[in-house]
């Protein structure tokens, strides 16, 4: 069958990529049908997005590809139909499948023993669900979205497939509505801070894994439960993004204006360094910068960096290397470059050198150890 064959390349390709290591969610990957969850989705096309189906030619190979798959635009379910009756529709994506290297991280990541009960947030296709479910068993698997249409079609997928998890509708920030106490939470979206919803809901010595909905330096964090509403974990190593939780969405910026007016000097640090997340600096950016978030300013993708309060920053590359514009009640690009300067002091640390501290009170970042004195807060 061509759906097993292009299943077992996926399963391969994620173990060559390094991102599947664990023989039991290899064989989940390799078991559960990820066409059974996408019979639609969209694709980018021009500036919009095209709408696919189980019709289209490439639909499976599109399905088992690498891909993370759109399947909703500005939480209106109808623009899809529209998408596929007129053409490509603009919208911003609002719900998908992700990337399967950035489940498999996650999934691994969750360090799931035999037994454990497990909170997914974030039902979205059901495919994840799926996966949980064929690891851990159905009875063991709780899931949540906030989205009735999304919720009650993942529920008949996994029906389909034979799986059977405890499916409810309603916002993945308040946990569970039964309240039931888990060992494992997985948040297949991000947030900006940690609900304590859901440290209530985990089990002392119960891991929670999510992604962080911040403007720079996102990503994945595992935290550990303690008494009462309280975690301590680290940022991890191995990274991903997701959506956010429709809660925790970010509001958006005024327009960066122009620079043509604007006076541009030289700078050795360039809005990669900032950006990039491969550049390793991005993360302690984002503490060092909050609230800043990066704007896309010209056609080209070329970013800005902005702030709600109206200061900006835009760099662009000379022949002798890069200069910087800045405007507004702050100047930030001289705050990025002495936190560069900082960040270099500190021996250039990379983002899992940092961990996150959650109580009721207060959630806070630190380096290296949790009394560091180098602490910045958490949102």
């Amino acid at each position: 069958m061509r759906a097993q064959r292009l299943r077992r390349r996926l399963v391969r390709h994620l173990v060559e990529e390094d991102v599947l290591h664990d023989e039991a969610w290899i064989d989940a990957f390799a078991t559960v049908p990820r066409h059974a969850f996408l019979p639609r989705f969209f694709v980018p096309s021009g500036n919009g997005w095209a709408a696919v189906d189980r019709g289209d030619p490439d639909w499976l190979d599109r399905v088992y590809s690498r891909d993370v798959l759109v399947t909703q635009l500005d939480d209106d379910p109808s623009l899809w139909d529209r998408a596929r009756a007129r053409g490509p529709v603009p919208g911003v994506p609002t719900s998908s499948s992700s990337m399967p290297a950035i489940m498999a991280i996650m999934l691994e990541e969750l360090l799931v023993r035999d037994g454990d009960r497990v909170l997914e947030i974030g039902t979205g296709t059901g495919y994840n669900a799926g996966l949980l479910c064929h690891r851990c068993g159905s009875g063991q698997v709780s899931t949540v979205d906030i989205d009735p249409a999304i919720a009650a079609a993942a529920q008949e997928r996994l029906a389909s497939c034979g799986y059977a998890p405890a499916c409810a509708t309603g916002d993945g920030a308040l946990g569970f509505p039964a309240g039931v106490l888990f060992d494992r939470v997985l948040c297949t979206a991000s947030v900006s801070r940690i609900p304590l919803a859901w440290l209530d809901q985990t089990l002392p010595g119960g891991h929670i894994v999510t992604t962080l909905n911040r403007p720079l330096g996102g990503g994945l964090v595992r935290l550990t439960a303690g008494e009462g509403a309280t975690a301590e974990g680290q940022v991890l190593a191995r990274d991903g993004r997701f959506m956010p939780l429709r809660a925790h969405r970010l509001p958006p910026l005024a327009d960066v204006p122009p620079a043509t007016d604007a006076q541009w000097r030289s700078t050795e640090l360039s809005m990669t360094d900032v950006l990039k997340p491969q550049r390793h600096f991005e993360f302690f950016a984002s503490l060092e910068l909050p609230e800043v978030r990066p704007v896309h300013v010209d056609p080209s993708g070329a970013f800005a960096l902005s702030h709600q309060d109206g200061s900006w920053a835009r760099t662009r590359r000379t022949e002798s290397g890069f200069e910087v514009a800045q405007g507004g009640p702050r100047a930030l690009w001289d705050i990025a470059e002495d936190a560069h300067r900082r960040w270099e002091s500190l021996g250039r640390p990379s983002r899992s050198r940092f961990g996150l501290t959650v109580t009721s009170d207060e959630q806070t970042f630190w380096l290296d150890e949790p009394q560091s004195e180098n602490r910045w807060p958490c949102g």
